[in-house]
C-alpha cells in the first residue's frame, strides 16, 4: 500500500492579504484553500493572524474554509498602526510540526511595502 503524503501549509495570513492588495487583487479565501488541497495536497493549513474582536466573522469563516487559525495579539503602535507580527510563530510552527508532514508550503508576502 502505498504511504499517503502528507503536505501542511504555514500561511502568514496578514502580509499575503496586504500584499495581494497592494497589486490590486482580491483573495477568495475557500478557493485558496481548495487549490491548497487539490494542487499541494495540504491536508492542514495554518493560518496564522492577529486577532482583533471585530474580526470575529472573518476568523469563523477561515475556519469554515478548512483553516487551522493561529491567533497572535496585536500591538498598538505610537503612530496608531496595528501590528501582529506572526513571522517568528509561523517559523516555529513549522520546526514543532516537521515530523507530521512530508513537504511545507510557506505562503507569506511582504504586506510593508
Amino acid at each position: 500500500m502505498k504511504k499517503l503524503l502528507l503536505n501542511y501549509a504555514f500561511i502568514d495570513g496578514t502580509n499575503l492579504y496586504l500584499s495581494a492588495k497592494n497589486l490590486g487583487w482580491e483573495i477568495n479565501w475557500s478557493v485558496f484553500r481548495e487549490y491548497l488541497h487539490k494542487r499541494h495536497n495540504v491536508s492542514h493549513a495554518y493560518y496564522f493572524i492577529g486577532h482583533l474582536e471585530k474580526y470575529q466573522y472573518l476568523y469563523d469563516e477561515l475556519r469554515n474554509y478548512g483553516y487551522i487559525l493561529i491567533h497572535k495579539p496585536v500591538l498598538k503602535l505610537p503612530s496608531g498602526e496595528i501590528k501582529g507580527n506572526c513571522d517568528a510563530e509561523l517559523v516555529l510552527s513549522a520546526m514543532v510540526e516537521i515530523n507530521n508532514y512530508n513537504k511545507a508550503v510557506i505562503v507569506t508576502g511582504d504586506g510593508d511595502i
